[in-house]
């Protein structure tokens, strides 16, 4: 097989929903010192940022060891919760699994996912909605910088053995379209995640797509994949 492509997802905002679960962990987390909650535009505003950056954002004025403990709050809250609601906790978009499978017949295309999240967040969630099987690649805020430095999209590259020029980054975040650009890889932007359309087309991404139906045929069409 020759000519290889990769398209590389973000999760959160981009293939499931947790938003919800976001929000609750976060609130466990500030609780947890003793303070109230970010609102939830403010932390939608941080989704895809690894943790520690996430936070420091929101709450600029922690120091390290504060900072240290928020993050360890906002790891076992998120964890307890997906282990008391399983799958609900961050359901999948509708459309999603389907959208896998359409991309899925194309023998020269793989699939990565390059997330903010740490390597235990993503294997849990990868395994509670059966997916584990469907990326060849899987690059995470443990082993890298935070969006929207771009090494986990270059670490992807690697893996997959492919050139940029043979490679889409699938977000809905700014800090995704960034990412991608900085490696110089096309990049899908999709609306139904948590960065407004606005400040994602200020984000210049190549292509805006606004449902999960229509996402299969834009990759398809911007790696070339139905070209002789």
């Amino acid at each position: 097989m020759t000519g290889l492509k990769l398209a590389i997802f973000d999760v959160d905002g981009t293939l499931i929903d947790s938003q919800g679960h976001i929000n609750a962990a976060m609130a466990e987390a500030f609780a947890a010192l003793g303070l109230e909650p970010p609102g939830r535009a403010e932390i939608r505003a941080v989704v895809g940022l690894s943790l520690p950056n996430a936070i420091a954002t929101l709450a600029p004025d922690f120091d390290e060891p504060t900072l240290a403990k928020a993050v360890a709050a906002y790891k076992d809250a998120f964890a307890a919760l997906a282990d008391l609601q399983g799958a609900a906790a961050s359901p999948l978009y509708p459309g999603t699994v389907e959208m896998l499978d359409v991309l899925a017949r194309h023998e020269r295309l793989l699939l990565g996912i390059a997330t903010g999240k740490s390597r235990r967040g993503l294997d849990r969630v990868l395994d509670l909605h059966g997916l584990t099987s469907r990326f060849v690649t899987t690059q995470v805020a443990d082993d890298h910088p935070s969006k929207p430095h771009p090494a986990m999209v270059l670490a992807a590259l690697d893996a997959a053995g492919c050139g940029p020029g043979d490679a889409v980054m699938i977000g809905d975040t700014g800090f995704d379209m960034a990412m991608a650009q900085a490696a110089d890889v096309a990049t899908i932007a999709v609306s139904w995640g948590y960065h407004p359309v606005d400040r994602l087309v200020a984000a210049a991404p190549d292509m805006v797509v606004h449902d999960m139906a229509a996402l299969a045929g834009a990759v398809t069409q911007m790696l070339r994949l139905d070209d002789a």
